[in-house]
């Protein structure tokens, strides 16, 4: 399967799912927050934020994360891990803001963003009827 045909099935997945919660590092506790965007520029698959928040300060200083989401129907759920890096490129984030909209009600503008994309990334793909499907990035 091309790398560009995987980062569209997860974000396609994402989507579908609505919400999804990703999961850092904060010393030696778990963190979860709920996330609604991913997008995909340049062969990377992007997740946003903006660098004042919490979650941000822990990515930097473990970029290890988990995202988890359930299909509405719960009929299967995915789980993605890697590494996040951020990318302070401003064409970048000027297109995922031209491709979501509705990032200016969180940003305000590209420059209040953060944009960060997966590196060693894997996903793991289940249901109640199928086995397990694993995916790397």
């Amino acid at each position: 399967m091309k790398i560009m045909d995987i980062l569209q099935e997860i974000k396609e997945y994402l989507a579908e799912c609505k919400v999804f919660y990703l999961a850092t590092v904060d010393g030696d506790n778990a963190r979860v927050r709920p996330f609604g965007v991913c997008e995909i520029y340049n062969g990377r698959l992007y997740l946003t934020m903006t660098k004042v928040k919490d979650v941000f300060k822990q990515l930097t200083k473990n970029p290890h994360f988990e995202v988890c989401a359930t299909k509405p129907d719960v009929s299967g759920w995915i789980r993605v891990s890697g590494k996040l890096v951020n990318d302070d490129d401003l064409v970048m984030k000027r297109a995922l803001f031209a491709q979501n909209p509705e990032l200016t009600r969180f940003y305000g503008t590209p420059e209040g963003m953060a944009a960060l994309y997966i590196t060693d990334g894997e996903a793991r793909f289940f249901s109640y009827s199928d086995p397990e499907r694993r995916v790397k990035f």
